[in-house]
């Protein structure tokens, strides 16, 4: 993977929330390479911090976290935030107070902090309406942050996230990420945007995403997502 090009213009602050997951850890490291961008991470326990990485760490309750995000005074707010349900012992609300519930009170507390612009990490075939339970949740959580009304919102749609995860294994997404390589070449078309995506690509999307120009609601699905990568264009 090439690295996106540094961001040129003024200096842009972007807060991070989602720092301990496997995005946040690829744009903590992605960060180190662009001077440009000052990064603040918000969490809720202490994170480890990449050699050379250059952030602000705020650790807080997420009870706490709207006032955080008032005296972080970002520009920018990625939303790097997920569980599984398998992670939540198959209980289903508990995936949607994460996935759904606490993706929005971030977004809703960033809008009331005069935020600009929220870049969200969400999935490839997020929909309301889907008959898929983690898959209406993302599409509801999608739903309910483009109802706040930014001036500009950037849904990442990634297929498979790719790369080196913290914490509990995942024998199936393992698994998924040995053959994703073989199954991409099949998917071609309309069936691109299925595609596995690394999580440093998705990283370099978000840090050639932030302070960009322009207004309005823009879904970047895995070919945007691997193109912003490598050049920072759509």
């Amino acid at each position: 993977m090439s690295e996106a090009p540094a961001i040129d213009g003024p200096r842009v602050s972007l807060l991070l929330v989602g720092a301990t997951g496997l995005v946040g850890g690829a744009l903590i490291a992605a960060t180190a390479t662009h001077p440009q961008l000052h990064l603040a991470a918000l969490a809720r326990r202490e994170a480890a911090i990449p050699l050379g990485a250059r952030l602000e760490l705020l650790v807080a309750d997420p009870a706490d976290w709207p006032e955080a995000i008032i005296r972080a005074r970002p520009e920018v707010v990625a939303i790097a935030l997920g569980t599984t349900i398998a992670a939540q012992g198959g209980d289903r609300q508990a995936f949607r107070a994460v996935d759904h519930h606490l993706v929005v009170d971030v977004a809703r507390a960033a809008r009331n902090a005069g935020v600009r612009q929220v870049i969200l990490v969400s999935s490839v075939g997020a929909d309301a309406a889907s008959r898929n339970f983690y898959l209406s949740v993302k599409g509801q959580a999608e739903a309910s942050v483009n109802a706040l009304n930014f001036p500009r919102l950037d849904i990442l749609r990634p297929g498979l996230l790719r790369g080196a995860r913290q914490g509990p294994a995942r024998p199936a997404e393992r698994a998924g990420q040995i053959v994703s390589p073989l199954i991409d070449l099949l998917l071609r078309g309309r069936l691109a945007k299925y595609r596995s995506v690394h999580a440093r690509d998705v990283a370099a999307a978000i840090v050639a995403l932030a302070g960009r120009p322009g207004r309005g609601r823009q879904v970047h699905a895995s070919p945007d997502i691997h193109n912003l990568a490598r050049n920072g264009l759509t």
